[in-house]
């Protein structure tokens, strides 16, 4: 009786670890693993979108008016206050040419020469325009010393330099640069380097103008061109 007694209970044991092993889940031959795709012969792998570095945003693009291109449309603020609205001059040449600052050598000897073939540029019916970033004080004295026939632009918030792409040097005075408008509104000539006592004849003859040797200035040794 005792050794069947003890036959059941060793049976019992052996049952319950049985059922306890076919309860557990069977562990998983399959282990995570890193798969890396090749590309096909001939063909190149793609790369992920999270190893793509970023596309950087361009840098803002400077205006870089060439020939043939529509002047800027603005409204000029002259040294008397007036405005004039560029799109207005449709129809006529006009020459916007832009200087570093008023009475210096360069400068005055580039106004002096337009002075002097004024009669020239108003028979071709050239408009003029002198830009520089001074005040209108500043314009209006230089206009009555040297008593220029043309307005003088005030650019000190720099709208009319920056729309026309001339470079500022020093932070306030701009490059020395010159624009010749067509009749039809758009770019006729552009001059990156400009010789002060030359340069009148320069716009005079690509506007198709005939200048006067008489008018013609006494001097003709160039003078700086940072002034």
């Amino acid at each position: 009786m005792h050794d069947k007694r003890m036959y059941c209970f060793l049976a019992m044991i052996v049952s319950g670890a049985t059922a306890c092993q076919k309860a557990e889940p069977a562990p998983s031959s399959n282990t995570t693993q890193t798969v890396t795709q090749s590309a096909k012969p001939g063909e190149t792998a793609a790369a992920s979108p999270s190893a793509t570095a970023p596309s950087s945003t361009p840098a803002a693009s400077l205006v870089n008016l060439k020939v043939g291109d529509p002047a800027p449309a603005l409204t000029l603020t002259l040294q008397d206050g007036k405005t004039v609205d560029l799109a207005s001059l449709k129809g006529k040449q006009v020459a916007i040419y832009f200087y570093p600052k008023d009475d210096t050598p360069g400068c005055t000897v580039e106004a002096q020469g337009i002075r002097d073939q004024w009669e020239a540029f108003q028979k071709a019916g050239v408009q003029v325009y002198g830009v520089s970033m001074q005040d209108a004080a500043s314009h209006t004295a230089f206009i009555e010393k040297h008593k220029l026939p043309f307005p003088l632009v005030v650019d000190a918030d720099r709208k009319v330099t920056t729309a026309f792409g001339v470079p500022v040097r020093g932070g306030e005075f701009a490059a020395r640069q010159t624009f010749l408008v067509g009749t039809d509104g758009n770019i006729k000539q552009i001059w990156r380097e400009v010789t002060p006592a030359e340069h009148a004849k320069q716009v005079l003859d690509a506007a198709g103008a005939t200048t006067s040797p008489s008018s013609a200035p006494a001097s003709t040794t160039p003078a700086p061109k940072a002034g």
